[in-house]
């Protein structure tokens, strides 16, 4: 493995965009501990603690604890993702989203030019809503804003929406001169600077005798499982074969190959779960504000220790599983690609026929995916909950890990092969996600 490494830092161009990338990283997390002007920090980390599974703490997670710090990178790149995935839900209601999917690389110039239009207005939105959310709050009679009303205002959208903007266009610098998957590597480097403190409460919690070691090596075990079976399910693919009848353009051949479309287990990725704990945690964070018995009542039924949570959570993240994949893969739009460049599934008539097949493949290829998802994004609960574990291990921040750095390690596997150097893995390149 060490020899690996060196041969990554002996290719040049390898090892600049390595170290560019790198670079970029630590201006993000640099900028991560720039607090927003007229914002008391410390009255605000008292209030965050009291949020714990509130759509507040969701927020905090994939903005990498800038939210609650309010610093100048607070809305973190989740206003981008919004807008992608806006843009994304559009291609498939309007026609004109839809025909620009299908143009090629002007098509999705354009796409990408709206979806930082879009970022932008959602930076400004969600920034004055913040702006207005940190003067009201008052914790333990200590402000959190120590400003004026307007100026502070007007400094917060200002500020938020710039450093919305900045940390997209460091995304985009990664993914177009480092080592790709830009806004992927962002929210990613976020979530892992959480672990040390993690591991910091795991330690206290062994010294100070809440945690026998047999139980944290059984942990330890639990945990390299799942860390396994997340890799094995993102891996995980399902290859329809696909022949292609020979064509003669001009003096060439073409077609007369087969080829195969990869239906992955897991084509959802991490936004069903995203979705469930929007939903669930709304009821939550607006009983946390008004002291009313019905809220109440339903803020102790969605307790994450609760049953019902568990249940309600996994079946809504089931369903938004199917949703989303049915969106993003079309089984009529592949099968009329399929049937205009000449090709087809062995044994089945092109046309309806072959999309209905890839429908029922799809569909069952999705259960399994879909129910792993909801047994990640119970785990943290379960093993907080039941098993006394002092952290949360599982859940959406373990997936976006894990699948960020498939998807890293396969960019560098592919710079090595193109340079005749040896991958990470024996036997070949690393397959990676498709």
């Amino acid at each position: 493995m060490l020899k690996k490494f060196q041969d990554i830092f002996s290719i040049p161009e390898l090892k600049k965009r390595i170290l560019f990338t790198v670079g970029l990283l630590i201006i993000y997390r640099i900028g991560g501990h720039i607090t927003a002007p007229g914002v008391n920090p410390l009255a605000l980390k008292a209030f965050f603690q009291t949020q714990s599974g509130t759509i507040f703490a969701l927020y905090d997670l994939f903005a990498g604890g800038n939210l609650s710090r309010a610093t100048i990178f607070a809305l973190g790149i989740m206003p981008y993702i919004s807008a992608s995935i806006i843009i994304q839900l559009l291609q498939a209601v309007i026609p004109y989203f839809e025909k620009l999917a299908k143009e090629g690389e002007e098509g999705r110039k354009k796409i990408t030019q709206y979806t930082r239009y879009g970022t932008v207005g959602l930076a400004i939105v969600q920034s004055f809503g913040i702006a207005i959310f940190l003067q009201n709050l008052n914790v333990g009679g200590a402000p959190v804003v120590t400003m004026a009303n307007l100026p502070f205002k007007l400094l917060t959208m200002i500020t938020m929406t710039a450093g919305t903007i900045f940390v997209m266009w460091l995304g985009e610098q990664i993914s177009e001169r480092g080592i790709g998957n830009g806004i992927s590597l962002i929210i990613m480097i976020g979530i892992i600077a959480r672990y040390p403190a993690d591991m910091l409460n795991t330690y206290r919690a062994i010294t100070l005798g809440n945690m026998t070691p047999f139980r944290m090596i059984f942990f330890a075990a639990i945990m390299v499982m799942v860390v396994a079976s997340v890799i094995l399910i993102t891996q995980g693919q399902r290859r329809i074969p696909v022949q292609y009848a020979k064509r003669i353009v001009g003096r060439r051949v073409y077609g007369g190959r087969s080829q195969y479309i990869p239906l992955r287990v897991n084509t959802a990725g991490v936004i069903p779960i995203i979705f469930a704990q929007s939903i669930l945690m709304f009821p939550t964070t607006i009983a946390s504000f008004f002291n009313v018995g019905f809220l109440e009542g339903i803020q102790q039924w969605l307790a994450p220790s609760s049953w019902l949570y568990v249940s309600i959570y996994s079946l809504i993240i089931i369903f938004f599983t199917y949703f989303y994949t049915a969106i993003i893969l079309n089984p009529v739009d592949l099968a009329d690609n399929m049937q205009k460049y000449g090709g087809f599934i062995p044994g089945i008539r092109p046309g309806k026929r072959t999309s209905d097949y890839i429908d029922r493949i799809l569909t069952r290829v999705t259960l399994p995916g879909a129910v792993f998802l909801a047994f990640i994004a119970v785990l943290p609960d379960i093993l907080i909950y039941r098993g006394g574990l002092p952290f949360r291990f599982g859940g959406t921040g373990l997936l976006i890990v894990v699948g960020v750095m498939l998807d890293t390690l396969q960019q560098i596997e592919t710079h090595l092969l193109m340079r005749h150097y040896d991958g990470f893995m024996k036997k070949g390149k690393l397959r990676g996600r498709r």
